[in-house]
């Protein structure tokens, strides 16, 4: 299958791979740092893949998202730009989050599933700009600590 680009950014918690969708201002890097540093905190492995645009093939039956090579190893700080960071190369995707509007936002998820690049993969639709919510939810989707 061919390459596909999104407008996402990827996490890589432990041996889980969260792919995070939304629109620009969303919230997706703040998520996925926030997610990092959680895990990083409770002494389990984390880093970001891509932030901002990921690149998607299906592999095996799996989706495996890695980030553009001029945007590796980059993450955009809001208000002071592109920052360099930790990053793995790629991940294979576990679990989609989708940023909404709070108001489209399901108040308890019911385990969808949503098809990226003709692969479905669990998803959740979470508020927008609510990255402490979006923590705790991605991590007890995942089963990683504190749940």
């Amino acid at each position: 299958m061919a390459l596909l680009q999104l407008h996402a950014t990827t996490a890589l918690l432990g041996d889980r791979g969260v792919l995070i969708a939304g629109d620009s201002g969303a919230g997706k890097s703040t998520l996925a740092l926030a997610l990092v540093r959680r895990c990083i905190f409770s002494g389990r492995f984390a880093t970001l893949v891509a932030d901002d645009r990921t690149d998607i093939k299906v592999c095996g039956g799996r989706i495996l998202a890695a980030a553009p090579r001029p945007l590796a190893g980059l993450v955009e700080v809001h208000g002071l730009g592109p920052r360099s960071v930790d990053h793995e190369r790629r991940a294979v995707v576990d679990l989609l989050v989708r940023l909404v509007e709070p108001g489209l936002a399901p108040r308890y998820q019911e385990g969808d599933f949503e098809a990226v690049a003709g692969c479905l993969v669990s998803s959740v639709a979470l508020p927008q700009r609510q990255a402490e919510l979006a923590c705790s939810v991605v991590l007890s989707w995942l089963d990683l600590p504190p749940f």
